[in-house]
């Protein structure tokens, strides 16, 4: 019987595959203690296989819908029909039938019952599959229950089901139906309960969705819930709904949608009393699942029954952190420009490097700012710092301090403590915030890292096997003396200062908006900005040789590079490229993961970004580009000193401004090379290990070298000393990484698991334009070009790039366009330094702008007030 059918308390957590995810949570719940589920049983997946096993119809229509793309709307439209057809037809295995009216008589065959949908990839903590597959209430007698059975096992193939499968990753022919039959209640109220809140993701407060009659009217959309929210034992909002229809059972089987009387609409569905007693369920089933729940729950004769639970699959996981106390956690991400998530072995070198007090959540690295937000001089200095980079970090950190009690705050230890308030408008004569600071610092700084990169390489060709984990623990200490050597942060800060000078006082003295943006352009020695250039002189290398353009068109991958030496120019385009890739060849997007394909080894990321070099520039065009930039400057340092000489006490003010702006030309271009200098250590460091992950797999350790990416450094160092390795560890962390990829990390979350939005609080844009971060100024109209992946940009002069990040890699692109739009990014992040650079409008920290704006549209970027307008 086993086999056909289960009833729900014969049922264990092994046999996802017999009963599906939502048959397995009803057998779980119903061994809850004090938890109320209406009686019932599963007919098995083994029903369903059986009944299809032998059609060779569905099989050949199987086949040609795992050869479409969720895109292919309409195929997958016809073939999800005769698929429906092929099992609605199919004759229910008589076994099925057996257990099935062997079952109904032991819970009572007169009795109304709901059939449900239960695939084997359903409620899963990664997939929730929520309403991918059909669900009837009220059947009553054998005959209609067996009819509903086959219904289900067919809404496999609802065009919706087929497409969310294809969305996630299922393979079709891997997942299978259960069915399950559960005694039915007829409430007086039903709904949901997220057992973590749906809109801000805390874990301290539970939400309850409630209305009169069964639950398909909310889930359906047909009427408006009421809400309430609790907090431990204490009801904290309520929101009560005008309910004008609810559904109800029909006695002789079915269901219909009533009006409710017009004084009972505006009743409160729950008493206050049921709505705390609901609270406490939910915490129970919370507590035996071990994570946040979705729980579908219906009231009848003051009695709650619960007809399901399943993990909420969207909530953003918490950093980690186990001593009971609050915290708050800021993306690294979304400082970094990059959000996708890091893989293992890419975290754990990002935490061998940082200082910083950093945790880890979704894939992703949050610094804990707890610390500083617990006293007065640290809230300061992280105001200041965070608030103009990011106001949207601001503004999430200023609600957390205005609530008073999240983030205690205590006495500064040393009240003489700087702090580290921002300069704006200090004048920087005898200023003592201000250190006197030699230009050549900077070609020092740059000659030191260089140097020291030039040893390693030459150092580490020595090592492997356990030596080399040792020796590059060794070199990251020298990698940190480098990144926080005393003359660099002085150096960033200068510039940093005198731009934030430069656009507070020329504002207040001549009326002037983001004078420092234009002072910015084409600074001397931007390693980033360069790279961008550079790229345009392998464009003018290769134009020349129409033979080598139609070869890079069809080039397909990184071998078939080298056979472009065969046709004309094609030599001096590979020593082209392999040049270019000689400085640059470390780069690549979201270049803070180690693991992430650099340019070097894979080269044929930049032949679309060359192609179009070639097609839309003429000869020398990277020079020119710079020198345009460079005498834009000029003229504008030459037009703000001639204005001020004008003003009363001029001559001080242009000597003040002077200073500054030579501040800006010194020293901002050194702002990207820190980062340049970390990356330059990966690759080498990368090179290294990947030599020793192929000796790992020539020796059977693991499958593929990129497994290694899975291992944290620590782990990966383990397995090279004792050939041996778990790939249950690899197995669980491809999983997980998947997972990741689906989740949206947030600016600010804190350990409750809150996540807390920020909002631009700014009068002066239009209504209907799109709020962001202004960084770079200027106002450019456009065709908007939705790019999530760089080696997908197709542009075209005048094109304005709307994208989720940019990191240094991207700089490329930027040759081309006349203006950015990101979702992240502040005004020190490297897009914004390079758009200034450009000279290119640019707005940044714009929340979901790769769904706001689509591709092709045309838009107006205002890079001087930070707002975007579709035209």
């Amino acid at each position: 019987m086993g086999e056909w059918v289960l009833g729900f308390q014969e049922m264990d957590k092994t046999q996802l595959l017999l009963v599906g995810g939502k048959g397995l949570n009803l057998g779980e719940l119903s061994k809850i203690e004090g938890i109320q589920v209406p009686e019932g049983f599963c007919v098995t997946t083994v029903g369903y296989q059986k009944a299809i096993e032998h059609n060779e119809a569905y099989y050949a229509l199987l086949d040609q819908l795992t050869m479409l793309k969720a895109e292919d709307r309409d195929q997958i439209g016809e073939i999800s029909r005769k698929l429906r057809h092929i099992i609605m037809e199919a004759e229910i295995p008589s076994d099925v039938v057996e257990a099935v009216t062997q079952y109904l008589s032991r819970y009572g065959d007169e009795h109304a019952y709901a059939v449900r949908s239960s695939a084997t990839a359903e409620d899963l903590p990664q997939a929730s599959f929520a309403g991918q597959q059909d669900t009837y209430l009220n059947i009553i007698g054998k005959e209609a229950i067996l009819q509903h059975i086959s219904k289900c096992w067919a809404s496999l193939f609802t065009d919706r089901a087929v497409i969310y499968r294809m969305q996630n990753g299922f393979d079709h022919s891997q997942v299978y139906l259960s069915v399950i039959v559960q005694r039915m209640v007829f409430p007086q109220a039903s709904g949901i309960l997220f057992t973590a809140d749906p809109i801000t993701s805390s874990r301290k407060l539970l939400s309850i969705d409630a209305g009169f009659g069964l639950g398909e009217a909310l889930v359906s959309g047909l009427v408006s819930a009421d809400c309430y929210k609790v907090q431990g034992e204490e009801i904290v909002d309520k929101r009560i709904a005008a309910k004008k229809l609810a559904i109800y059972g029909l006695k002789e089987g079915g269901t219909e949608t009533r009006q409710i009387d017009p004084e009972q609409q505006t009743a409160q569905t729950l008493t206050d009393r049921q709505i705390v007693q609901l609270a406490r369920i939910g915490r129970e089933i919370e507590a035996y699942f071990g994570c946040p729940q979705d729980i579908e729950w219906c009231l009848a004769h003051d009695t709650f029954y619960i007809v399901q639970s399943r993990p909420i699959t969207t909530l953003y996981p918490i950093p980690e952190a186990d001593d009971g106390e609050n915290h708050v956690y800021v993306s690294v991400g979304h400082q970094q420009m990059m959000t996708d998530p890091i893989k293992p072995l890419g975290l754990s070198f990002y935490l061998l490097i940082t200082r910083a007090p950093m945790r880890k959540a979704g894939g992703r690295l949050f610094v804990d700012v707890a610390p500083n937000l617990g006293s007065p001089a640290g809230r300061d200095f992280l105001i200041h710092t965070l608030g103009p980079s990011d106001p949207l970090i601001k503004d999430a950190l200023m609600t957390v301090i205005e609530r008073g009690d999240f983030i205690k705050l205590q006495p500064d230890v040393n009240q003489g403590q700087s702090s580290g308030t921002s300069h704006i408008g200090r004048s920087p004569a005898g200023s003592q915030d201000q250190p006197e600071l030699d230009p050549s610092i900077v070609s020092d700084l740059i000659k030191d890292s260089e140097a020291s990169i030039e040893q390693l390489k030459l150092s580490i060709q020595s090592k492997s096997g356990a030596d080399l984990f040792a020796f590059i623990r060794e070199d990251i200490e020298q990698l940190k003396k480098l990144l926080f050597d005393p003359r660099s942060m002085p150096v960033i800060m200068a510039a940093m200062n005198a731009s934030a000078w430069i656009n507070a006082n020329m504002n207040q003295w001549l009326g002037e908006k983001n004078a420092a943006d234009t002072l910015a352009q084409s600074v001397p020695g931007n390693i980033t900005s360069e790279m961008g250039l550079a790229l345009l002189d392998v464009a003018d290398v290769i134009r020349p040789y129409p033979e080598v353009v139609d070869y890079l068109q069809h080039v397909k991958d990184e071998h078939s590079l080298d056979g472009m030496i065969k046709v004309e120019g094609g030599q001096e385009a590979l020593d082209a490229i392999h040049k270019y890739l000689s400085k640059y060849g470390m780069r690549c997007a979201g270049e803070i993961d180690i693991t992430r394909t650099r340019w070097s080894e894979k080269p044929t990321t930049l032949v679309p970004m060359i192609l179009n070099n070639v097609k839309s520039f003429e000869p020398n065009a990277g020079s020119r580009k710079f020198e345009q930039g460079r005498q834009e400057a000029l003229k504008k340092e030459q037009e703000l000193l001639e204005r001020l000489k004008q003003l009363p006490d001029g001559e001080h003010k242009a000597k003040e401004t002077k200073i500054m702006i030579d501040l800006i030309r010194n020293f901002s271009g050194y702002r990207e090379y820190p980062k340049y200098g970390i990356v330059s250590r990966y690759f080498v460091y990368k090179q290294a290990m990947l030599r020793e992950a192929e000796q790992l797999v020539q020796s059977g350790v693991i499958h593929d070298k990129e497994d290694v990416y899975y291992l944290t450094f620590e782990e990966f160092h383990e397995a090279v000393h004792t050939h041996k390795l778990d790939y249950r560890i690899i197995d669980t962390r491809k999983a997980e990484y998947k997972l990741y990829k689906k989740l949206t990390p947030p600016r600010v979350i804190t350990s409750d698991g809150e996540i807390i939005a920020g909002e631009y609080k700014r009068e002066n844009i239009p209504a209907a334009a799109i709020a962001g971060l202004a960084v770079s100024f200027g106002v450019i109209e456009g065709r908007a070009r939705v790019i999530l992946n760089m080696e997908d940009a197709e542009l075209e002069e005048g094109d304005i790039l709307v994208t989720p990040f940019t990191d240094p890699s991207w700089t490329p692109l930027f040759v081309s366009i006349k203006g950015l739009v990101t979702e992240v990014g502040g005004l020190m992040t490297h897009g914004a330094v390079i758009a200034r650079e450009y000279g290119l409008p640019a707005v940044v920290g714009v929340e979901n702008a790769t769904k706001l704006i689509r591709d092709g549209q045309r838009i107006r970027v205002n890079g001087t007030e930070g707002y975007i307008e579709i035209l």
